[in-house]
């Protein structure tokens, strides 16, 4: 038997006024920047709208609660070295592929959260399971340098690209289709998880 899946529940409007206050229509109270932060980590979602123009903010929002987490003591994610490879990016004519990487590595983090956990929970059993995971980091972090390295922010002089054997550009060619190729493929056994998971409810 068939069994409907119940619509999903639309994002909290959140309002931010020029005095930098911040509403919930939802609650019709004023919230803060770590009220939405909790929000998030519960798993709920909001657009935030500025009151005056309407024009959606979220992205600035969720920037600002970032901010804030990082600058709370021992609770900084983003390395230095991150932050900056990441600066470097806006402008640069390959800044499109960095928002997709990040957002599929995410993905694949999130999913892999519930056998992180468990890992943690077994290894004060017995031995430090974590060698396949370990494996597993270790090739996304040698993967993300390798495109960090490969998309320069700084690009070659016409000199250098002159200079530049073809079998080496071949190459850099060549490694972008493979971590294009891998991207279109981490995609596709996400939806295909997220698929099952849904049908199985």
């Amino acid at each position: 038997m068939n069994q409907t899946s119940a619509p999903e529940k639309p994002p909290v409007v959140i309002k931010k006024y020029a005095n930098r206050r911040l509403y919930n229509t939802a609650s019709s109270s004023y919230v803060t920047l770590d009220d939405l932060s909790s929000m998030v980590k519960q798993g709920g979602e909001f657009v935030v709208y500025d009151a005056k123009t309407g024009e959606d903010i979220t992205r600035s929002v969720l920037t600002q609660i970032i901010v804030e987490e990082e600058q709370k003591g021992g609770q900084n994610l983003l390395p230095i070295s991150f932050l900056r490879q990441l600066i470097g990016f806006y402008g640069d004519n390959m800044q499109w592929l960095v928002p997709r990487y990040l957002e599929h590595t995410m993905k694949s983090f999130a999913h892999n959260q519930d056998q992180m956990r468990k890992s943690l929970q077994d290894a004060f059993g017995g031995l430090f399971p974590f060698g396949g995971l370990e494996e597993m980091g270790k090739q996304n972090m040698a993967l993300f340098e390798k495109t960090m390295k490969m998309f320069s922010p700084f690009p070659p002089t016409t000199e250098e690209r002159n200079e530049k054997p073809k079998t080496e550009a071949q190459s850099d060619e060549a490694a972008l289709r493979e971590l294009n190729n891998r991207l279109n493929a981490l995609q596709q056994q996400i939806e295909a998880v997220t698929k099952k998971k849904t049908e199985n409810k």
